[in-house]
């Protein structure tokens, strides 16, 4: 069965975008070494990606608005906003836990849970995601967009994996 996967990156004090949704903090110690060490290992084994409105429109308006970056995955965008949706990136309006699960049970690679913290923390009150990569940025915000909110449950997890880079530490963690 394919796994839910988040794979997100926050400032040590825990959030993933500043108080004006901006991200242009998200870079090691050494600004001029962006290389990210895991990235190209998990985008392998992914080809489907789930993101919330804000997410999209941040990656289409800022972070690469000349090309699509996903184009060996299909997309989900998960908005009540009524949008045409194409070959690769598809927008949906339905319950988002419901979705994932049709999507948990289908044939293919595994799922990627791209953001924003909405659809991250509608997922985690369903504990459906499987695996969490967080990448910690050595950068406190103070405020901003936070990754974890007040949840429903306590959700127990074993870390599987911890590499370090650039300042920052990659942590993969899963359900007990």
């Amino acid at each position: 069965m394919r796994k839910i996967s988040l794979y997100i990156a926050m400032s040590l004090d825990g959030y993933i975008a500043d108080n004006k949704g901006g991200v242009n903090w998200l870079k090691g110690q050494d600004e001029n070494d962006n290389t990210n060490k895991s990235y190209s290992e998990f985008i392998e084994k992914i080809d489907t990606i789930i993101m919330g409105w804000n997410t999209y429109h941040q990656f289409v308006t800022e972070l690469s608005p000349d090309f699509w970056p996903y184009e060996n995955q299909i997309t989900y965008v998960m908005t009540h906003r009524e949008e045409a949706s194409s070959e690769k990136i598809r927008f949906i309006n339905e319950d988002l836990n419901e979705f994932v699960i049709k999507l948990k049970k289908e044939k293919g690679k595994n799922i990627w849970i791209c953001g924003g913290a909405n659809v991250v923390q509608q997922l985690m009150d369903e504990d459906l995601i499987d695996v969490y990569n967080v990448t910690i940025i050595p950068t406190i915000l103070g405020s901003g967009v936070r990754l974890f909110k007040k949840g429903k449950n306590e959700i127990k997890l074993s870390l599987v994996k911890a590499k370090t880079y650039n300042g920052m530490i990659d942590a993969v963690y899963t359900r007990r």
